[in-house]
This record gives C-alpha cells, structure tokens and sequence, in this order.
C-alpha cells in the first residue's frame, strides 16, 4: 500500500476546542497528520477551531444562531434568501438542532465548486452526520468518527428529566438522530475512538458486528504533565465538565461532595466548566455547597493544568462517555483518579485499580466512598498517579491516533479504487 502524503479535507461543523472533546480532537488530529507528512484542510463552521499554522482552515460559516456574544440572533433578510440558512432558521426556532445537516449541504455545493485540481484524496467527517454527505461520498471516499452513539445522550437526558416540558424540548432537539442513523448506515468507511463504543454504535446504529474501526484518541503529554513547582492541596477536588449535560453526572458529584463535606468541611470542589444551568443552582443551594464549588467557565489549557496540580482527586461521574478524555488529561498530569465505569472509562482508566478507582454510574454514595478512601490514603494516591501517567503515555498520544487514522485513510482510498475497477 502506498504511503505518499495524502490531501486530506477535515469537516466539523463546530471547531472550538472550547466546545468540547471534538474541536480537541480536531486541533490534535489534524497537527499530528501535517507531522506526518500530509496536507490537511479543516473546514469549519463556528466558533472556528484553532489550528496548527500548517493546518489551512476554511470558513463554512453558518447562521451562528446560538453563540456567547448573542444568544439567539436574528438573521437578517439577505441571509435566508439561501434555501440552506432558510432550513437552519426554521428548524432552529421550532426547537431543532440542524446545524449537522446544514454544514454538510453547504460542505456539498463548495465542493461541487472545487476545480479538480483542488479536490481532495479523501475526506474524513467528525461526526456531522448530515444528508450533505451521501453525494459527497460519490465523488471522494469518506471516513467518519463517530465519538459515541448520540442516542445514549437522548435516553440519558430523557431518563433524568422529570419535567414534561424538557422532556418534549429533548425530544424536538434530538430529532436530528434518524438522519445521522441514516447517514452511517450508508458511509463506507466508520471508526470510534474507543471498543466499548464501537460496540454500543454498532448495536444503537444497527450495523453489523466489525462495521466500526477503533482508533483510540490522545492527549498532549508536552501540555498535561505534572508540575511539582505546584504544591498539591490536601483539600482539593477537580473534575472537567464541559457540558452541563445529564449525561456528565454532575448532580451526583455534587451530592457526593455534600457528604464528604459533613466530615470534611475543609474540602473544595473545582469544575472545569460553566454550571450555566438553574438546577444545577437550585441543587446546590439545597445542599448548602454555596462557596465550597467553584465553576471556572472556560479558562486557558494552562490553567486548567495549574489546577490539576494543585488537586488531591479528579473525579469523572458521568453516567456515559465514548472515550473520557477528562480522565486520561487527569492521569496525564499524575492525578489519581475515581470515575464511573460507564461506557469507555474502564478502557482510559484501567480496570485493575492501579491508575484509578471505578464506581458505579449514577451513586453519589459509591463516588463518596472512593473519594473518602482516597483522602485517607496518600502513598496509594501517589502510586496511582505515577501508574496513571505510564498509562497514559503507553496508550493514548495523538502520534500513534493520527498513524492509525492515515492507514484507514488508505484503505477507504485503495478501496473505493478497487470497487471503481
């Protein structure tokens, strides 16, 4: 198989490593492709991606309906003359989420624009998931990531909202999932970033067995390391949370932290995160946590890492994760660790015990226990974030993600050359 650079076109339909695990994964992935040797154009709609400076972008902007400088705007008349931001604009304001699917139909007519010297040897989509993509793929192979199956964040979210009007709100906002459902049934080229997503894709999407590539993601060990100029607090718990989502289990961290605190009243909580959400006030006012939980919103990589050194614990309730990066980035900085062993995390974590404790999903009493057995163990903690680094850095760095990708890359190529003979 041949190992000539390959012109790569990366789509994501929202780029900001601020947004979440996908636009890291799109920073990292695509640095590490142009390391290797590959040319990599990111197109993106906003808030755009920040990128290596050999990483070229192109701008497919959206309405930009929903962004922090205004929080619904109204387009303006010139704007919905375009059939596509029409579409966004409807099905937005009756409740919809149809960014996915109007970033690849725009993704679609600029690539019909392309001269054929342009175009690309292969493009590689990070989880949009829209119809745009189905003529795409006639004309260039596609390999998609998919993070984890969006219908476990559906019957999460519907499952732990008890008022009717959310429940109805969820239902609309989700109804973008058949098309994505749709979409991966028929791209040829599928990969995951994790087995046990893999498995819950194949089964939630209706694919056959083996239908789904894994290829593990990374964390910069250059960036998330430890920092012994910082001195650790005895006192100090931290988890990142970057979406006030059912799905992250942040109600059960806070009831958790709530009992530690009767014995513990010194002990403090930092989440990497905005609380950007009334319940979650409403909760914390119940449990008498005003001034012990700090919420950093949004806060620079540095940061993030100064206060990973200054932490005792990181702790990642999630009822569900595809991967978890939080916790290796944790592991990464010699943090021990206490997650649930919901969807991926056993896989970052380690099953054994030796770089962090796993609990079941959705017990504020077992996520209180480890952590109380945690305070009382320093030498234990030591050990687990001397093992949580080596782990880290045998298993998951964005070289070894980007290799495993490019040679996907070529096989969607080789086949799409193979079927055309």
């Amino acid at each position: 198989m041949t190992t000539a650079p390959l012109r790569i076109c990366f789509l994501t339909y929202r780029g900001n490593p601020q947004c979440g695990g996908q636009g890291i994964y799109t920073h990292y992935l695509t640095r590490e492709l142009v390391a290797l040797g590959h040319s990599v154009d990111v197109w993106s709609g906003q808030p755009y991606p920040e990128l290596d400076e050999r990483v070229k972008l192109a701008e497919i902007p959206s309405l930009d309906l929903w962004n922090e400088e205004a929080f619904f705007r109204v387009p303006t008349l010139a704007e919905l003359r375009d059939p596509i931001n029409r579409r966004e604009w409807l099905r937005t304001v009756t409740g919809g989420f149809p960014e996915p699917l109007t970033f690849t139909q725009r993704v679609w007519r600029k690539y019909q624009s392309l001269a054929p010297e342009e175009r690309y040897d292969v493009v590689h989509d990070n989880q949009c998931l829209g119809t745009g993509l189905l003529p795409l793929q006639e004309v260039v192979p596609i390999v998609e990531t998919i993070h984890h199956p969006i219908t476990k964040d559906r019957k999460i979210a519907l499952r732990e909202t008890k008022s009717l009007r959310k429940r109805l709100g969820f239902m609309r906002w989700y109804t973008f999932i058949p098309m994505q459902l749709d979409v991966a049934r028929k791209l040829d080229t599928l990969m995951t970033v994790s087995h046990r997503s893999a498995r819950d894709i194949e089964d939630e999407f209706g694919l056959e067995k083996g239908r789904v590539r894994v290829v593990e993601i990374g964390v910069d060990l250059d960036l998330f390391k430890p920092m012994p100029a910082i001195e650790r607090r005895p006192d100090r718990l931290i988890a990142t949370i970057s979406a006030n989502a059912p799905l992250k289990g942040l109600p059960f961290l806070l009831k958790a932290f709530a009992e530690l605190r009767r014995d513990r009243p010194n002990l403090n909580l930092t989440v990497i995160g905005r609380d950007g959400h009334e319940q979650t006030q409403r909760l914390m006012r119940k449990l008498n946590l005003n001034g012990s939980v700090e919420f950093t919103g949004r806060i620079e990589t540095s940061d993030i890492i100064r206060r990973y050194a200054q932490s005792t614990i990181a702790v990642v309730p999630s009822l569900y994760e595809g991967f978890g990066l939080p916790a290796a980035e944790a592991m990464a900085c010699q943090v021990p660790v206490v997650s649930t062993h919901a969807g991926a995390l056993p896989e970052v974590v380690g099953d054994d015990g030796a770089a962090g404790v796993l609990v079941k999903p959705g017990s504020a009493e077992c996520i209180a226990r480890e952590i109380s057995a945690l305070l009382d163990a320093p030498q234990k903690r030591l050990d687990m974030g001397v093992q949580g680094r080596r782990r880290v850095s045998n298993l998951f760095t964005w070289r070894r993600t980007a290799e495993r990708t490019a040679d996907l890359y070529r096989e969607a190529i080789a086949a799409r050359r193979g079927a055309a003979k």
